[in-house]
């Protein structure tokens, strides 16, 4: 098995590409070792000294640090990550998703339910594919007074640079198409 291994805009993340799926089905911001408890790949990872946080993307994984160099980490991360996908084990725990249950409450007023829809569509078809490719995720979370709410995940919470990515990028993409957009914040 080969992962490949990507830099993130985020330094003290790095993104894992098994060359297979990971969770097809959503994305899982993995915080503490309490959180990994659904994973068995997110308790061997964060096993290892130094691991902060863990998120499983669709074909990636990406590892956040809390310290040391990536170079003395980065093997033991990659050998726990091939020693899961050889064991054949699943990423979660059976009764177990990917779906963090607090990004299912959205909030929005009804009268704006066609603009929410057109964001949406914004969001998965030209936002999540370039935040995935940096390692992370983003989730629509409400609509109000002009104000889009995002949640940014993995290698995008905590990276330096997601404050100008939602100012610059999102923001400016969400404003030129949907103009009842005013400003994007992150919860």
């Amino acid at each position: 098995m080969f992962i490949q291994t990507e830099a993130t805009p985020n330094p003290a993340t790095l993104k894992f590409l098994p060359g297979r799926p990971v969770l097809p089905d959503g994305s899982l911001d993995i915080r503490d070792e309490r959180s990994a408890e659904k994973s068995p790949l997110a308790q061997a990872l964060f096993a290892i000294n130094d691991v902060s946080s863990v998120f499983f993307g669709s074909d990636f994984i990406s590892v956040t640090k809390k310290a040391g160099e990536w170079q003395h980490l980065k093997p033991a991360i990659l050998g726990a990550i091939m020693e899961h996908f050889s064991s054949g084990n699943p990423i979660l725990i059976a009764g177990e998703t990917g779906a963090a249950g607090d990004d299912s409450e959205e909030f929005f007023a009804p009268d704006d339910a066609e603009t929410v829809e057109t964001i949406k569509e914004l969001l998965e078809t030209r936002v999540r594919p370039a935040v995935a490719g940096d390692g992370g995720d983003i989730t629509f979370r409400g609509f109000r007074d002009g104000t889009l709410f995002v949640t940014m995940k993995g290698s995008c919470s905590g990276c330096p640079s997601s404050t100008a990515t939602l100012k610059n990028g999102i923001q400016n993409l969400m404003r030129h198409f949907v103009p009842e957009v005013r400003s994007v914040e992150q919860i």
